[in-house]
């Protein structure tokens, strides 16, 4: 930008919404091996709010610019950049700095939005669905005899994980806090809905399964589903917690897998699986084709403005939000 200042959400502390700000900061011409990129929607994650409060700490302390996810056009090139060029639609969902109207990126971390996927659509997949691509693709490979739990089944990452599972071939179970949420999901792929705040998940998913159990859940709750989650699984089951929405899962004993049926357990992130370049662009593209595939639609129920991203937070923490959010800068 010749004017060389954007606007940004700057968490100057961490706390409650009302740390999240909107300010003119700086914005230098991008550096060797960087793009300048005018944001057309920034993502909404749980990861956000866990940086807001301080559970996970920002990388080089305070003031931060939160968001890991984003989406929109090339507006500057940096020295040595010879795959972006003013004009590419891009998407993101590793890097820290999105709550910004425009911002430079490395490009390690950007991978060009194919046509027929909108950029709206781009932020609000991008975290969410590489998520659920390694999920259920390398974390455990669900296939048409997998049998599943998913926890938070309405959420952003829910909704694309039933709808994408039930592509693989799975039984898909589910679980939500809302008799909307169930319809919801059950409308995104699953086969079986279970509202927690009615019924006990456990024994419902012993009634669906016949007594089996199931052979993985995936469970981002953290301490209001635990140790339950590993009363849903088979023996020789897999616990995926990959999200602490709840708050974390308090330390346990190894044994406790043993008791419970010599139990795989995991706390996988995204990020490791998208480590290299090439990890990232496979992942993305497996997401892309398996969307332009029509097999998974991405639903955005609600936007903020970017200026309004406290009131986003609220709103996410509350449990008012229903697949995926994204802000508009």
């Amino acid at each position: 930008m010749s004017s060389g200042k954007t606007r940004a959400i700057v968490m100057r502390e961490t706390g409650g919404p009302e740390v999240l700000k909107i300010e003119d900061i700086d914005l230098p011409p991008p550096a060797a091996g960087q793009v300048q990129i005018h944001h057309a929607a920034v993502g909404l994650n749980f990861i956000d709010v866990y940086f807001r409060t301080g559970l996970y700490k920002a990388p080089n302390g305070l003031p931060f610019v939160v968001g890991k996810e984003g989406a929109g056009t090339v507006t500057a090139v940096g020295a040595g950049v010879t795959d972006f060029a003013v004009g590419d639609r891009v998407a993101y969902a590793s890097s820290d700095g999105a709550y910004s109207v425009e911002r430079n990126i490395e490009t390690r971390h950007l991978v060009k939005v194919p046509e027929g996927i909108s950029l709206e659509t781009a932020a609000a997949m991008m975290l969410k669905g590489m998520t659920v691509e390694y999920l259920l693709n390398r974390t455990y490979k669900v296939g048409p005899d997998t049998v599943l739990l998913f926890h938070a089944a309405a959420g952003g990452v829910g909704l694309i994980a039933g709808q994408w599972a039930k592509a693989l071939g799975a039984t898909v179970i589910g679980t939500a806090g809302s008799d909307d949420k169930v319809k919801l999901a059950l409308q995104h792929g699953y086969d079986h809905v279970i509202n927690y705040r009615d019924d006990n998940f456990v024994e419902r998913v012993r009634e669906i399964t016949g007594g089996k159990g199931v052979d993985v859940v995936y469970d981002s709750i953290g301490k209001d589903t635990f140790p339950h989650s590993l009363d849903c699984l088979k023996p020789r089951g897999m616990w995926v917690s990959f999200g602490n929405a709840s708050g974390p899962v308090d330390s346990f004993s190894m044994s406790l897998l043993a008791q419970k049926g010599s139990l795989f357990a995991t706390r996988p992130t995204l990020f490791a699986y998208i480590a290299t370049p090439e990890e990232l662009k496979a992942c993305a593209e497996s997401l892309f084709a398996v969307v332009q595939s029509n097999k998974v639609r991405i639903n955005i129920p609600q936007t903020y403005p970017l200026a309004d991203a406290g009131r986003a937070h609220a709103d996410l923490e509350a449990r008012k939000t229903s697949g995926t959010t994204v802000l508009i800068p």
